[in-house]
């Protein structure tokens, strides 16, 4: 039995490994800086994340990245961060320079990080539950 499409996701949706301390902690960040809440949250661990990792090509137990939908489109990696930074408001969608350095690069410094983020940054039991002034920005279904 296959499941249906999800409807067209949410821009500026980004759907996060939230039981991961960096992914949290920069959620954490962005919920901060993003005082005009353009940018929504999604965990992976939800069942709405679950099904959205699915349909664009990520195992929702073992992510390797994250993903942004950036106008529609459902960026990784480098791409992703950027898109997402020029969100921000100054100075931090400055760095969203970041994808414009040689992606090859910038793609291998990001697997890296992923691939050791619970050995850096630890992991919790549980997924990170938004504050009710923050519950607004997430997408939990």
């Amino acid at each position: 039995m296959t499941q249906e499409p999800l409807a067209a996701p949410v821009d500026g949706l980004w759907l996060f490994d939230g039981v991961c301390n960096f992914c949290t902690g920069s959620v954490q960040a962005v919920l901060a800086l993003d005082r005009d809440g353009v940018i929504r949250f999604t965990p992976i661990q939800s069942h709405y994340g679950r099904r959205l990792a699915l349909d664009h090509g990520l195992d929702p137990d073992t992510p390797e990245s994250f993903l942004f939908f950036d106008h529609g489109r459902p960026l990784t990696k480098t791409a992703a961060i950027g898109a997402l930074l020029r969100r921000m408001p100054a100075p931090w969608r400055w760095l969203a320079v970041v994808d414009r350095l040689p992606r090859r690069a910038t793609d291998r410094a990001y697997d890296w990080i992923a691939a050791n983020r619970y050995r850096l940054m630890g992991k919790k039991d549980r997924c990170m539950v938004p504050t009710p002034a923050q519950r607004a920005r997430f997408v939990l279904e």
